[in-house]
């Protein structure tokens, strides 16, 4: 590791809702970092709860900035903290998790691999409550040109996400008229430009806990379509037809999946599964959740 004046500087966005018992932990996170040129901008997105009192402690350090805002949503409270960065690099981390001590140091050298990488993320663990360790992910993650794996999942990881500036400055901030989904909107947007590298590392620490911000499934799905749509008409003809085809089945199929497991409809979930072969007729994906359903083993 080199001096702090031969490092870049990296901005920390910390976006803050009623995070009183845990922003402590993600701050110390932050200072903690074997990476030392670092600014952080806490966000405090109109807490109700002692989250100021708590930040307050930390303001003597010159590398925490603290902004107040009344309450406006994750997307307007993340772009705040952007706006006020001096960074070459903008890192994002959530008020109720942590950061390993050698995240950044492991991060930020990833984007010597190519300048045409633009974000770098990481693996994660699951963190109860009180901090003990769960255990990491088991999903699949991915380098490079993403964009068509994008369209069909979201296969970024945005919570351990470092992104490189001129990003937001070639295809904007968060999309502040979205209700959620904001990270997937970006990537997806970001990968037109851009490749991204996964770091298969556990350097994200992310914390479950009861009062989470949690969403349901059919707005979740709601907010995805609409996303994909946005992003298809701005990019008319930027990928083939197929992989189009095969995001909406797969799309579908998820939704047929969710009204099922979390609803039991099972004629709603048919629907949605002969949606999907509308789009792929060979969409295995469809046919097994069509067999499970008629077998009732869902």
């Amino acid at each position: 590791m080199g001096s702090v004046n031969d490092e870049k500087l990296v901005s920390v966005v910390m976006a803050a809702y009623n995070a009183g018992p845990y922003i402590e932990d993600a701050i110390e996170s932050v200072l903690a970092q074997e990476y030392r040129n670092v600014e952080l901008l806490v966000v405090n997105d109109g807490s109700t709860d002692d989250t100021e009192k708590r930040v307050q402690k930390y303001l003597n350090n010159s590398k925490v900035k603290y902004f107040a805002q009344q309450n406006l949503g994750q997307a307007k409270a993340k772009n705040k903290g952007i706006r006020e960065a001096k960074g070459t690099y903008i890192a994002f981390l959530d008020a109720d998790d942590k950061w390993t001590p050698d995240k950044l140091s492991q991060q930020i050298p990833c984007f010597d691999k190519s300048e045409k990488i633009g974000v770098v993320f990481t693996n994660f663990a699951l963190m109860a409550e009180d901090g003990t360790i769960l255990g990491s992910t088991d999903r699949k993650f991915y380098s490079g040109n993403l964009t068509a794996r994008l369209l069909i999942e979201n296969v970024v990881t945005g919570m351990s996400s470092v992104v490189k500036r001129e990003c937001f400055d070639k295809v904007g901030l968060f999309d502040e008229s979205l209700p959620m989904g904001i990270d997937y909107d970006l990537w997806l947007r970001i990968s037109v430009h851009y490749e991204f590298f996964f770091l298969d590392k556990v350097l994200y620490l992310y914390r479950q806990w009861p009062g989470q911000m949690s969403h349901k499934h059919r707005d979740r799905y709601k907010n995805a379509i609409r996303i994909m749509q946005k992003f298809l008409d701005n990019n008319p003809g930027l990928l083939d037809k197929k992989v189009v085809n095969e995001a909406w089945a797969h799309t579908y199929v998820g939704i047929g999946n969710a009204v099922f497991e979390k609803e039991q409809k099972r004629w709603e979930a048919l629907r949605n599964y002969l949606k999907a072969m509308g789009y792929n007729a060979v969409y295995w994906p469809a046919w097994k959740s069509i067999i499970k359903l008629i077998l009732n083993r869902y």
